[in-house]
């Protein structure tokens, strides 16, 4: 990524990396259920400040010892958490791969930190976070509490809260039948934020007019 899109995107989020998360779960509580399934997409930005998709990583997790299975949220998410099939990877091994792929994406584009983003973001960041503290991994590249969530960005912008139709309402192809797939749902929900934030850029919400009349000061200079 070249050193302008470095500084614009550094710029446009206080020095922040979105990253879009989404989990499949054996449960609510983050502390006791199984993390199941997980996909992490990053970002990129080019020279006008607009935002793409870039990578993403996609896991199959295995329940980490001694991890509880809600019968109800397997049966919601059809997801056989002992299956050979699912070439599940260890946790640990997971969210190093998913923490090392940040790292060097947030290095690129010339931020300080990453923000989960994500579609009630609260539920992902807290799994999320929770697996980080499990395994005890030290170089995390996120942000420990501050997120973006989709679901507020798409009831101001969008009218709409339900991911599926967001998405519709932005001209965003959704098929149900894929949705509660990590891989499916991060994706989504990674072209409606770039979607939103775009769309604010060209509604002229995006530099803000300070900003502008900074960055024409130092062309002066």
């Amino acid at each position: 990524m070249a050193d302008q899109d470095q500084t614009l995107f550094s710029q446009r989020f206080r020095g922040f990396f979105p990253v879009v998360i989404d989990v499949e779960t054996a449960g609510f509580n983050k502390d006791t259920d199984a993390l199941l399934e997980i996909a992490a997409t990053t970002l990129k930005m080019d020279d006008e400040g607009i935002l793409s998709l870039d990578q993403t990583l996609h896991f199959h997790v295995k329940p980490f010892e001694g991890a509880n299975i809600e019968q109800a949220a397997i049966e919601f998410n059809g997801i056989d958490p002992f299956s050979e099939l699912r070439g599940a990877e260890d946790e640990d091994v997971v969210i190093k791969e998913i923490c090392k792929m940040v790292r060097k994406a947030q290095k690129a584009a010339g931020c300080s930190r990453s923000v989960v983003v994500a579609h009630n973001a609260a539920f992902d960041h807290g799994f999320l976070n929770a697996a980080i503290e499990r395994n005890k991994i030290k170089r995390t590249p996120f942000h420990p509490f501050v997120s973006f969530d989709t679901t507020s960005l798409a009831g101001l912008a969008l009218g709409q809260t339900v991911l599926a139709k967001a998405c519709r309402t932005a001209g965003i192809e959704f098929d149900n039948s894929q949705a509660h797939s990590a891989l499916y749902d991060t994706e989504r929900t990674a072209e409606l934020f770039c979607f939103i934030v775009n769309k604010w850029q060209a509604l002229g919400g995006w530099p803000l007019p300070e900003l502008a009349a900074e960055e024409d000061e130092g062309f002066e200079d």
